[in-house]
């Protein structure tokens, strides 16, 4: 598992900025923050993947470069995870994209159960696919995306990012999923209180990101 504020760096003030109340008011600068978090992980990702030579034309000469084999397939559970796809597609720019509408629909008191909805996904068997949530609570809509996609086809490796996990968050995806997978973080919190959010978190990701939601 990678966590991106282990070691001190510019991310920790965009961590800092999404978790601070007065400033992730502005929608803008909150998006534009977990888009820099992902383009951060995309580039610590990067390095794990798969590389061959290439030989290049400059002006001048030809030269052999060490350029990505194949693009991950980059896939986004909605709503919250789109500023942090764009951020991940910014650096990935050749990928392609899937998108998974995942939601929580709660029961009596503070039970709640994940419900999936929209579903669009590229070709994705022998390839690897970097699932983007922002926010790693329980993992539960997760380890669902990933259990739905390798239905649909068998990819290579799967990698969950997200800009902050739980440490609950991470024992359900290790003991649900027998997987080869990697986990990338911006950030690992605390814990989750009993209605199941992250602390000290930032709040709702897509709320800040979007506005509040109507609920029925």
């Amino acid at each position: 598992m990678y966590i991106l504020d282990k070691e001190n760096s510019i991310a920790n003030h965009f961590l800092a900025e999404l978790r601070e109340i007065d400033i992730q008011k502005d929608r803008y600068r909150f998006r534009r923050n977990l888009e820099r978090i992902a383009e951060l992980l995309a580039y610590e990702i990067s390095k794990t993947l798969y590389f061959q030579n290439k030989e290049i034309q400059t002006p001048l000469e030809k030269t052999s470069v060490a350029l990505m084999h194949d693009f991950p397939v980059i896939v986004s559970v909605l709503r919250a995870g789109l500023p942090f796809h764009q951020g991940f597609l910014n650096i990935f720019d050749h990928s392609d994209s899937g998108f998974i509408g995942a939601f929580r629909q709660h029961g009596e008191g503070d039970e709640f159960e994940i419900a999936m909805g929209y579903e669009a996904l590229p070709p994705i068997s022998g390839r690897t696919v970097i699932l983007a949530d922002p926010m790693l609570a329980t993992g539960k809509s997760l380890i669902k995306a990933v259990n739905h996609i390798s239905k649909i086809g068998k990819p290579e490796k799967f990698i969950i990012a997200s800009a902050i996990g739980t440490p609950e968050g991470i024992q359900n995806i290790e003991e649900q999923l027998e997987l080869d997978l990697d986990i990338y973080l911006g950030s690992l919190d605390r814990e989750l209180n009993e209605k199941a959010y992250i602390l000290p978190g930032l709040g709702d990701a897509g709320d800040l990101s979007y506005g509040q939601k109507h609920t029925h």
